[in-house]
């Protein structure tokens, strides 16, 4: 795990974590996609097999993702979306060149009392490598929690 500085050739601010197992691509989209607050980057992994690539479900409008792992098609809810779900019409995360897995990870956007203030879920196409991110909302999280 990193703690601030510059990590692969990406600027990083000094508070800043980001997970092991987190491409350096799809760190750098996140750090950009976030707020100037430091964040937490977690890895999404498959509680079942260890798996990093995922399919996943996405509702812009409740703030909400599901990931189905690519190797074993095990399932979860990312960061507090499970609360959320009940209210959902997710549809399937889908890359411009068609692309249908992802590599998934979360910025956790941290506040000065070190509280999560907002999430924002990261995808990286395992097809081109393009990537794309959805801020899940505010959060009433104290703590970050895994993907």
């Amino acid at each position: 795990m990193l703690v601030g500085g510059v990590w692969d050739d990406v600027a990083v601010h000094l508070e800043d974590q980001v997970g092991d197992g987190v491409s350096v691509g799809l760190a750098e989209f996140l750090r950009d996609a976030v707020d100037s607050r430091p964040v937490k980057i977690v890895p999404c992994e498959c509680s079942d097999c260890g798996g990093r690539v995922f399919f996943v479900l996405l509702d812009d409008d409740q703030g909400a993702a599901e990931r189905e792992c690519a190797d074993c098609g095990g399932r979860a809810f990312i960061a507090d979306s499970e609360e959320f779900w009940p209210d959902a019409d997710p549809g399937a995360a889908t890359c411009p060149c068609g692309g249908e897995e992802f590599e998934a990870a979360v910025a956790f956007s941290m506040g000065d009392d070190g509280s999560v203030r907002w999430i924002t879920v990261g995808l990286r196409c395992q097809q081109d490598q393009a990537g794309a991110s959805m801020s899940i909302g505010r959060s009433t999280m104290v703590q970050p929690i895994t993907c």
